[in-house]
């Protein structure tokens, strides 16, 4: 099989497997939304350390740090440029895909989807929750951490659905805002990363830059 055809299968396991995790939480909103429930979720430090993985300032602190040790990498810059890049873009696609979708945020009392019409201030996303700007946010983040450090991709991956599960605990986003916004996330990073790494050497980044 040549890389070509390689890569178009990847990408096609991954949607297949995207539409039915989308469909899966759509069919489990309402059981998460009964017993998945913990308000004070954000006032835990461990919640407040997920969440921030969805906060892009969060990833401009992880860049420079990249940036200020990889001294001598000769894609330096145009990784920790991924690393900003990735979730800003996520972050800018998150809000303008929930002017155009519409769908409010869970209402605690009742479970059922309800959209905004356009008429209804078409400019503004504020109630809107589909898809969560904080899990896309984390996942495109993730995607590119995972790229430059494969060894510990499930690390990032697992701190990102901590900040999707906060999301979902805190009343904040049915389970299928934080799935499609996950889905998107890989998507975003994944792009981005192909952009930052023309030369597709994907692998370990060595640590450069260390006092000897």
């Amino acid at each position: 099989m040549t890389s070509a055809n390689s890569a178009r299968a990847r990408w096609l396991r991954f949607l297949i497997i995207a539409v039915v995790a989308i469909a899966c939480a759509h069919l489990l909103d309402g059981t998460a939304w009964r017993s998945a429930r913990l308000l004070s979720v954000n006032d835990k430090d461990w919640g407040r350390l997920l969440r921030s993985m969805g906060y892009l300032p969060t990833w401009g602190v992880i860049a420079l740090g990249f940036w200020l040790q990889q001294r001598e990498h000769p894609r330096r810059s145009a990784y920790a440029w991924a690393l900003v890049l990735g979730p800003a873009l996520g972050g800018a696609l998150a809000e303008l895909l929930k002017l155009s979708i519409r769908r409010l945020r869970p209402n605690p009392d009742v479970f059922e989807y309800v959209f905004r019409p356009f008429a209804d201030g078409p400019l503004s996303n504020r109630g809107m929750g589909m898809p969560s700007s904080h899990t896309l946010v984390a996942f495109a983040g993730a995607a590119v951490l995972a790229r430059l450090y494969p060894r510990a991709r499930w690390l990032w991956y697992t701190l990102a659905a901590g900040c999707a599960a906060t999301r979902v605990l805190a009343m904040g986003h049915f389970l299928s805002d934080t799935v499609v916004a996950a889905v998107l996330g890989l998507m975003v990073g994944g792009w981005v990363w192909g952009r930052a790494d023309r030369r597709g050497t994907i692998g370990v980044v060595p640590l450069t830059g260390s006092s000897t």
